[in-house]
């Protein structure tokens, strides 16, 4: 089969590797169509680490995407060959402390597709999964609205953990695709005032067409003062979706006293520093996310029912061939880029 390898910092080469089979009777063989390029694979592709994450090269990233069933071990239940289906990357054990209380996200022996020390991903045309990774989708559902449901899934998660009180003032800093998820989320709950802020003008302009109250460049604007003048006891909630240690200090000062901070973007350094005063004056709570849980299937079915129409987030289009161009427009953010698909025919 043809993969598409990392060979170092910025690297691609397609290579052709042996089919994967099936070795347990719970598990599937997956043919590929689509693959989503998310920005922890540009952390690897750029950084060739997140945190303790280090890729050891050769590598297969990748880790949203739908696809086919091509066969299934014999007490698979779930789906059947022929079926389309949207793939979720986590893969827990079911059975530790964190999986029996309800976190598999936090599995004590969690693998994730696409992991550079844990399981390698899907820029491929096979994989094998276990067949709680496959959820079956409608013959009206494309495949890219199929692979869009792993972002969005996060973005649901990260609402649902967030208690989001009704009319809630919210700010989203970073409005790439998460960011943007979390806004579409955020459209289906009865939410107050909604401000963004992005950095990069196309993201900004796309943001708009969710009728945001105010958004903003924080290159080119004093955003705090700007919500603080629409918002004088300031914010309830922020997502923090860039990972930018500039943005979580502006996220603090956004947020009034007893405000939540919900941290979705992945940052670049290993430590970021804390304004620690004002933080516990203001009492203000920090929720971390990390991928998402028993979400998968909820993401689908707001895509599925109309609730959430997310297709025109997807502004590029590659075959694995370019695999190279692809990443490398979505890591200088050109071309207006906000969601570039891989397509394997």
């Amino acid at each position: 089969m043809k993969a598409a390898l990392l060979t170092g910092l910025k690297k691609f080469e397609i290579r052709q590797l042996p089919k994967p089979e099936l070795s347990h009777d719970n598990e599937v063989v997956i043919r590929i169509k689509m693959i989503g390029i998310c920005g922890s694979d540009i952390h690897y592709y750029t950084q060739g680490r997140i945190g303790s994450q280090v890729v050891r090269y050769p590598f297969i990233m990748g880790h949203e995407a739908a696809g086919i069933v091509e066969n299934i071990g014999k007490k698979v239940t779930r789906v059947k060959a022929g079926q389309r289906i949207a793939l979720d990357p986590i893969i827990s054990c079911g059975h530790c402390d964190q999986c029996q209380a309800g976190r598999e996200n936090t599995c004590r022996n969690l693998l994730f597709l696409g992991n550079p020390v844990l399981l390698p991903g899907v820029l491929c045309e096979y994989i094998v999964v276990p067949e709680k990774c496959c959820f079956p989708i409608s013959d009206s559902m494309t495949f890219e609205q199929a692979t869009l449901s792993e972002p969005l899934s996060i973005a649901v998660y990260s609402v649902e953990r967030s208690q989001l009180p009704d009319q809630a003032t919210v700010a989203i800093l970073g409005a790439g695709p998460i960011g943007m998820s979390i806004f579409h989320v955020l459209r289906t709950r009865n939410t107050g005032s909604v401000y963004i802020t992005e950095k990069i003008p196309a993201r900004l302009e796309f943001s708009q067409k969710l009728n945001p109250r105010w958004c903003g460049n924080p290159d080119h604007t004093d955003i705090v003062r700007e919500i603080l003048k629409m918002e004088p006891l300031l914010l309830d909630m922020v997502y923090e979706c860039s990972g930018d240690q500039e943005a979580i200090a502006q996220a603090i000062q956004l947020l009034k006293p007893g405000g939540v901070l919900v941290q979705v973007g992945i940052p670049e350094i290993d430590e970021i520093a804390l304004p620690i005063h004002e933080l516990r004056r203001k009492e203000i709570s920090i929720i971390n996310i990390s991928r998402q849980v028993r979400c998968a299937q909820k993401a689908i079915d707001l895509q599925e029912h109309r609730q959430i129409k997310m297709e025109a987030m997807v502004t590029h289009h590659f075959p694995l061939e370019k695999i190279q161009q692809a990443f490398d427009l979505v890591a200088n953010y050109q071309d207006g880029v906000m969601k570039a698909m891989i397509t394997i025919d």
